[in-house]
């Protein structure tokens, strides 16, 4: 039998190497902290003078009506879904996930195309109509649309998962008290689920706040697009940093504000005895009403872009179907499958170590691999190019220029970025396994790393092919990250989507377009197999 001292050392040894690959990704958010009190440039008073006003009220606006609408949309729809029974409702509990496979961006791109002069939702409008409408989405409200109807999934999936296992008492209960349902919606639904949409609504704004491609194209002064003008247009690093504060401070906010929201209303269930709602059968014709809502939704978010792009991708990809395209695919996979490989393996050394720590520290630190995941691509990119910057004092100089502009600080703002996510997908499979197998071997002899190989590992699998799978599809999707780190003449599929719609050549992007979105659909198989067990 191994000597406590022995297994003492073993898990140590573990929490070391989590708290070194802690302490490493988390250098980045620091470098933008410490970065502030660094010498202002000559740009930076002009830019705080003239623009930065801008910034905040455009960013603000599109954090408020973006988690509006999205929440609206997001808790409707979980309750029709939950407490309803009309036409189609098994296809559209699962079909209303679909829109968060297409990347705001590429929903951005392909409604420009269909708003336009030609664009086919022109074309019916002026055939309904008798007269030429066009829609002008290039805007602050157009930019609100695609965030809202691309992003409110993440609100409905959080929602109805709730909803379906922790309501059916509570609607019942008022239902006897002569409750209608709309009365329960607002009295009832909405106050016990205030903490749920909070957390659905700080994901869709953390979307929001990372988002570049979207803003970019259409013109939309955020802090995003300002972190880039000032980098690529100016080459001023220390105006970007103070710019990546101000975001940073909006996501800061955001946090804090969830966290305020759901300690505010706290609800707990009187019962152990978690059931179903028995679904209530709707009349013929608000049930077609509900399901011709869903369908609207459905086919705003997924549906008409996504046939679009099919009509584009047939029209060009004879001439899009070259040797960059697949060059370009190359990278996508190469990088994601890299990454994502040593993601899951630094995951799972941070997962396993607060398992099997008693120290309240390692654990609480195993939580700051959250900071990466929750601070935009654009912010991440500049503590990374900090960092490496740094470094470069300490290489000679033959290997400066090959250093900043390596691969290497692309791959390493990767693992920073999604570290989280990888993270948080085997934190949830090591609860399932719980420490029962665990303590059994080390009770027999066996050390903690023989343990975790011989028994541990084998239980994970299914919870590793889930983190890598949805790294990977973080990774494939992945625009302003990539934009302001990538090295000359490196492209993705990401990138070649963006090349295209800025040559305003937007149908030429369709091919690439698709495949992203193929892989996203990945990431909803697997929110769905989540949300079934």
């Amino acid at each position: 039998m191994i000597r406590p001292s022995k297994l003492i050392n073993e898990s140590n040894a573990w929490s070391l190497l989590a708290f070194a690959v802690i302490a490493v990704t988390i250098i980045p958010a620091l470098n933008i902290i410490f970065g502030v009190v660094s010498t202002e440039t000559e740009n930076w008073p002009h830019i705080k003078q003239y623009l930065l006003q801008e910034y905040i009220i455009n960013t603000a606006i599109l954090f408020v009506f973006s988690g509006f609408f999205a929440a609206l949309l997001g808790v409707s729809l979980a309750y029709i879904i939950t407490v309803f029974d009309f036409p189609l409702r098994k296809f559209f509990k699962w079909a209303l996930i679909l829109p968060l496979s297409i990347p705001a961006y590429i929903g951005a791109y392909t409604y420009s195309g269909m708003v336009s002069y030609t664009g086919v939702i022109t074309k019916i409008l002026t055939l309904l109509f008798g007269k030429m409408i066009l829609i002008d989405i290039m805007s602050v409200p157009g930019t609100i649309f695609i965030f809202t109807f691309f992003l409110f999934p993440y609100v409905y999936i959080i929602s109805r998962a709730f909803l379906a296992k922790y309501t059916a008492s509570l609607i019942e209960s008022a239902r006897m008290l002569g409750k209608n349902y709309m009365q329960i919606f607002f009295k009832v639904i909405l106050p016990v689920s205030r903490g749920v949409i909070a957390s659905g609504c700080a994901l869709v704004l953390m979307e929001v706040a990372n988002d570049y491609g979207v803003v970019s194209y259409f013109g939309i002064n955020t802090f995003s697009i300002a972190i880039f003008k000032v980098w690529f247009g100016m080459g001023d690093i220390s105006s970007a940093v103070r710019l990546c504060m101000y975001l940073m401070g909006f996501i800061v906010s955001i946090i804090l504000l969830e966290k305020i929201v759901r300690g505010q209303k706290k609800f707990a269930i009187a019962t152990s005895k978690v059931r179903v709602l028995a679904l209530h059968r709707l009349p013929k014709t608000k049930a077609l009403a509900v399901s011709f809502y869903c369908f609207i939704i459905f086919s705003l978010g997924f549906l008409l872009p996504f046939f679009q792009l099919l009509a584009w991708a047939s029209m060009t990809y004879d001439e899009v179907l070259e040797p960059s395209f697949f060059d370009a695919a190359v990278n996508t996979v190469v990088a994601a499958v890299i990454c994502a490989a040593i993601i899951v393996c630094c995951s799972i050394v941070i997962t396993n170590s607060a398992r099997i720590s008693q120290n309240m520290f390692a654990r609480t630190a195993a939580k700051l691999t959250v900071v990466g995941y929750s601070v935009p691509g654009a912010v991440i990119s500049i503590g990374v190019l900090i960092l490496f910057m740094w470094l470069n004092k300490f290489t000679e100089s033959a290997w400066e220029y090959s250093v900043i502009t390596s691969l290497y600080m692309l791959f390493f703002a990767y693992i920073v970025r999604f570290l989280a996510v990888g993270c948080n997908t085997l934190e949830s499979g090591f609860e399932k396994i719980g420490k029962t197998f665990f303590e059994a071997s080390r009770t027999l002899g066996c050390g903690v790393t023989e343990t975790f190989f011989k028994v541990d590992f084998k239980m994970i699998i299914p919870s590793l092919v889930g983190a890598f799978s949805l790294v990977f599809v973080d990774m494939a999707k992945e625009l302003p990250l990539t934009l302001i780190l990538r090295p000359f003449n490196y492209n993705t599929l990401a990138t070649k989507v963006y090349e295209y719609a800025h040559d305003e050549r937007i149908q030429h992007s369709a091919p690439a377009a698709l495949i992203i979105i193929a892989i996203c659909s990945i990431s909803v198989y697997y929110l769905s197999k989540a949300e079934k067990e």
